[in-house]
């Protein structure tokens, strides 16, 4: 049996500890280690279960503050029911905001609801007026010379009262009750024992459309890299088709020693670029660029010319080291170092990376590597960034990520961290909390129905929506599905319609757009990849999805319903080839339905049944359904409607709804 702890003696004087207890505060994360993610002009509501030992009526505020702040904002808290009490806040700015709650017994609120019970009952309430003038006496002490004077009137109006009625009158009005409830005394009071955090990104955090290429392959001449200036003539077309974020894989400096050749080969052709990604020589390192894009000063002109499209830089952060790089002759203590004194280069068994060293975050100089790593995003930020995608960050500490992110972001809130992590699902969970702002997923290999539904519910319907977004990438240079390899030019525009409206934020790697399949045999990587080799591709090429990619972004900019990230639901189709779902803002001046043929091979028919009610149609009501793909409109009436869907003509309907407006006829005068 256990013991317990014995209570210090706090001396006479001292008031008992607070009987107020909370329970079941939301939102906190692993009791409020970790905070969770809002954008700016988000409502936060905040509640928890909030109560006391007997019948006395508690008052609760929600207590909150910027974290470079010292004084505490408050928001009365409203009882919801059964002890539970909510209140929320505007997030008004690019920042964190730290939070908790403070409860108190409510003296007057108590008094007050007895008064009225005796009063209801015709009992004589002499002594319980007087109690009330003292409780408005001692109110009037501490408060502002507007309440105060109301406060001190009420007294006399009390003391001068001919009757007890008209006494209860002056001092159950509405404007003491307000005045009595901005000056309460909060004797017991109780404070949760966390401060919380919510981290508020920027709304591009949460809303946008993500454009991946490399820019050394946006030239027209065969064998050569393309400059920034060629690169930024793809920036009007990457714009047109919607796009809000155009991520460069690495820009820097490519190493020389055991360079790959064309399609991964071991040893390279004179002529060959490397690997980005095995980054660092004797031009420089991770704050150097490639000479063959140009200089810094033409990086700055790149950015420049995406800002006036509309459109934002994301650069890859990959820290990880070629043989050459600066790193490797400065500091040799940040790598792993074998016993024969060489380094020991990365290695995915049997798989050998002998262009590129891993970095040894627990060597003895590790804070001069995590300060070093620190400078290069600032340095980044300071070019005009402010999104990086960060490689393989499940290779590297959690901890590191915390420090980093939390370090770049006190001075920089604007910057986002997206995760490159495609490995476990608990340590891709851990990074999101641990501060990256978006995240890979597994979309790329959820195919079937069911495992879409699974998925996503948990990603936007349970408690991960707290802390991970994710960004849902249809490819990238490292992994062309099967799905696209095998299912042609359907299936390259149902998975965009998947990506573009299952989550707010989505990305394509370039020559999606040209529907591009060309595989190794046998694995989910491109053939003649552009991570080898410079390309030259043709952009209006026959069978590309330009246009549609162009019609499916536009659609998600004019409906805000796809803006957000929490609001998915799933209906039910008797065919489980066809997936079907709905985005709604919280008002339903907005609701998107989208319907999905997932066999990119063969048409489908079938039934869906969704709960108009739900939408904010009556169910008798007839609803306008106009397939924002197409154009066509359709007459409903309930949730149970007929669609067939060819993945050959489109294999997807994206419908708006909206109640049909009748109007009744009227006899004409006359």
């Amino acid at each position: 049996m256990s013991r317990a702890t014995p209570i210090a003696d706090p001396g006479p004087s001292a008031a008992p500890p607070s009987g107020v207890i909370f329970q079941r505060v939301w939102p906190e994360l692993d009791c409020g280690r970790y905070p969770v993610k809002r954008e700016v002009g988000d409502v936060f509501e905040v509640s928890a279960d909030i109560f006391k030992e007997g019948h006395d009526r508690i008052a609760a505020v929600l207590r909150y503050r910027r974290w470079h702040d010292a004084a505490w904002l408050e928001a009365e808290m409203r009882h919801v029911d059964n002890d539970r009490w909510a209140a929320s806040f505007l997030l008004a700015d690019n920042t964190r905001y730290c939070y908790t709650i403070q409860a108190f017994p409510d003296v007057f609120a108590t008094w007050r609801d007895e008064l009225e019970k005796k009063v209801g009952a015709g009992l004589d309430v002499a002594s319980e007026l007087l109690e009330g003038r003292a409780l408005l006496t001692e109110a009037a002490a501490r408060a502002d010379d507007r309440d105060r004077v109301l406060l001190t009137e009420t007294v006399g109006a009390l003391d001068d009262a001919a009757t007890q009625a008209a006494a209860v009158h002056h001092i159950l009005a509405d404007d003491v009750d307000a005045a009595m409830r901005r000056n309460r005394a909060r004797a017991g009071a109780a404070t949760y024992d966390r401060e919380l955090t919510v981290v508020v990104d920027r709304v591009p955090a949460r809303f946008a459309a993500w454009y991946e290429f490399f820019p050394r392959s946006a030239g027209t001449t065969p064998g050569r890299s393309a400059t920034f200036a060629e690169a930024a003539e793809r920036l009007p077309a990457i714009a047109a088709m919607g796009f809000d974020v155009v991520y460069l894989p690495p820009i820097h400096p490519i190493g020389r020693t055991h360079r790959k050749g064309r399609n991964n080969t071991l040893v390279a052709a004179p002529d060959d670029p490397g690997v980005p990604y095995a980054i660092g020589n004797e031009l420089g390192g991770h704050d150097a660029i490639d000479p063959g894009l140009g200089t810094l000063d033409d990086f700055r002109g790149f950015v420049d010319a995406a800002r006036g499209h509309g459109l934002e830089v994301a650069l890859d952060f990959a820290v990880q080291c070629s043989p050459d790089h600066p790193w490797v002759r400065e500091h040799p203590e940040w790598f792993y170092i074998r016993p024969d004194g060489t380094i020991k280069y990365a290695e995915n068994p049997p798989k050998k990376y002998e262009d590129i060293y891993p970095v040894n975050f627990h060597n003895p100089d590790w804070h001069g590597l995590w300060e070093e790593l620190r400078r290069i995003v600032l340095f980044w930020v300071e070019q005009g960034v402010t999104t990086f995608r960060v490689d393989n960050p499940h290779t590297k500490p959690t901890v590191f990520w915390e420090w980093l992110i939390a370090e770049v972001q006190k001075t920089h809130p604007e910057v986002v961290f997206l995760s490159e992590a495609f490995t476990r699902p608990k340590v891709m969970k851990a990074l999101a909390k641990a501060g990256f702002t978006q995240s890979y997923t597994y979309f790329t290999w959820r195919n079937f129905k069911r495992e879409i539904i699974e998925y996503f519910t948990e990603l936007t319907q349970t408690e991960v929506n707290q802390y991970l977004r994710g960004n849902l990438f249809a490819n990238t240079p490292d992994i062309l599905p099967y799905i696209l390899q095998e299912g042609g030019r359907p299936a390259f525009k149902l998975r965009l319609v998947l990506a573009a409206t299952l989550s707010s934020v989505y990305g394509i790697y370039s020559g999606f757009e040209l529907c591009e399949a060309t595989a190794v045999p046998g694995k989910e990587e491109y053939l003649n990849s552009e991570k080898y080799e410079y390309k030259v591709w043709d952009w209006s090429r026959l069978g590309n999805i330009i246009d549609f990619v162009a019609a499916v972004n536009r659609i998600r900019r004019h409906h805000p319903a796809l803006h957000e990230y929490d609001n998915l639901r799933f209906y039910w189709a008797d065919d489980d080839n066809i997936l079907c779902y709905a985005k709604a803002t919280p008002d339903r001046s907005d609701v998107v339905l989208v319907v999905v043929n997932l066999d990119p091979f063969q048409p489908h028919e079938t039934t869906i049944h969704f709960p108009v009610e739900e939408l904010g149609i009556a169910p008798d009501d007839q609803s306008r359904a106009t397939d924002l793909l197409t154009g066509e409109s359709y007459l409903w009436t309930g949730g149970s409607q007929y669609v067939r869907l060819d993945p050959h003509a489109e294999p997807a309907h994206i419908f708006v709804l909206r109640r049909w407006q009748h109007v009744e006829y009227v006899e004409p005068c006359g």
